[in-house]
């Protein structure tokens, strides 16, 4: 049987005197010190990152009210990445699970605003007052700093939803049973600083929350939200 192999008290010794000796040396920190600078650098050039988002459109201007009754658009998103949902206040079925997924994200996401910002737009405007969507985002525990809520013109609503983002909008039944927009597109979609569209989520697809904080991060961060 083979005997393991000891170090020696006499060897062990002159180690540890080798040791005492080196650390004692201004020579030893800077050389500890300069692969510990070194390895942040090293770590992010064996990191292969994520390819950019593709740019799939960009949005028009647009201008609309929020639900505080102040006007709110396009111009107020210029340098920060946003991400758009579509909901009507008396909504009982979709809705309310979508703006659930929103939440999340805005949990998620607080250490990014104001770089990054939350927009819901109102697919049922002449019924969501502003006030309307003030309860409605009281209900959703939505930050006024981060998240604001759309209403308007219906056709100003329908030209920013349907020819900016590229949603479709249902109309109303004819006999008015429904609210105009009450079949509508529930994608969340993500755009850059310069209003560029860069994707669109399904929000009951499994992990769309990790994913679309995920691309939100790199758009913040790696592209500082208006760069391409």
């Amino acid at each position: 049987m083979e005997t393991p192999w000891v170090i020696s008290g006499g060897l062990a010794g002159r180690l540890e005197a080798l040791a005492a000796r080196a650390v004692g040396r201004p020579a030893f920190w800077a050389t500890l010190i300069g692969a510990l600078a070194a390895w942040p650098v090293a770590w992010s050039m064996a990191t292969t990152l994520p390819p950019p988002l593709p740019v799939l459109s960009t949005v028009p201007p647009f201008q609309l009210v929020d639900q505080a009754g102040q006007p709110f658009g396009s111009s107020d998103l210029v340098g920060r990445v946003w991400v758009a949902s579509f909901v009507f206040t008396r909504c009982q079925t979709t809705c309310p699970a979508l703006t659930r997924v929103v939440t999340r994200v805005q949990d998620r996401t607080r250490a990014l605003e104001p770089a990054f910002h939350l927009v819901t737009f109102s697919v049922d405007p002449g019924y969501d007052t502003p006030e309307r969507l003030a309860a409605y985002a009281r209900g959703a525990h939505a930050s006024p700093r981060m998240w604001t809520f759309l209403t308007g013109p219906s056709e100003q609503v329908r030209a920013a939803v349907e020819r900016g983002l590229r949603v479709g909008l249902g109309g109303a039944d004819s006999d008015g049973a429904a609210p105009a927009g009450s079949f509508h597109g529930t994608s969340l979609v993500l755009v850059d600083g310069r209003g560029r569209v860069r994707g669109y989520y399904d929000p009951e697809a499994p992990g769309v929350v990790d994913r679309l904080v995920r691309d939100v991060g790199l758009l913040v961060n790696r592209e500082g939200g208006d760069r391409s």
